[in-house]
């Protein structure tokens, strides 16, 4: 788990499906036509079955995201791939599939950190905090070995890619 160093296994890690993906989510090609589909997809099929599933998570583990809008003040939902972490929290990457612009959610969060996120058909209330330093440092080596498309995303940005730790409030 990423706060403790060793990265989780999701289901069919090593299979020749994940390894595909893994390459094909590193692509350009991939950064400018998923950001249109996944979100989409998910959201409906989260709708559909009552917040119990998402597609992406037959990749990774993922959650939907409700945080209020940095500039609207409305509630905003995001499905976003998460790494689980053993204390019951989740770490978010920012990477917008390597695409140079941060994620608005990541701005919503800079500027109101309490939000809720939909896990496995449960709501649970969360605050989130933004990453530095050594903390940022072993979290990103979590994520990479977790999921190493993130690598690709990072050299394509200037940016620094936001990291995001989730507490249960």
């Amino acid at each position: 788990m990423p706060g403790s160093g060793a990265a989780p296994s999701p289901a069919g890690d090593g299979r020749p499906m994940r390894r595909l993906v893994q390459r094909v989510s590193a692509t350009r090609t991939f950064a400018r036509v998923a950001p249109h589909v996944v979100p989409a997809l998910d959201r409906a099929v989260h709708r559909l079955t009552g917040g119990k599933v998402l597609l992406s998570t037959r990749m990774l583990p993922g959650l939907v995201l409700t945080a209020t809008g940095a500039r609207s003040g409305r509630p905003r939902q995001t499905p976003l791939a998460c790494l689980p972490e053993e204390d019951g929290g989740w770490l978010l990457i920012g990477s917008n599939f390597g695409r140079p612009g941060h994620p608005a959610w990541t701005g919503n969060l800079l500027k109101c950190p309490e939000a809720t996120v939909s896990w496995r058909g449960e709501e649970i209330a969360v605050r989130a905090r933004l990453l530095s330093g050594a903390e940022r440092a072993r979290a990103w080596r979590a994520a990479l070995a977790f999921w190493p498309p993130y690598a690709a995303y990072q050299a394509r940005v200037e940016r620094e890619i936001r990291l995001f730790r989730l507490e249960r409030r």
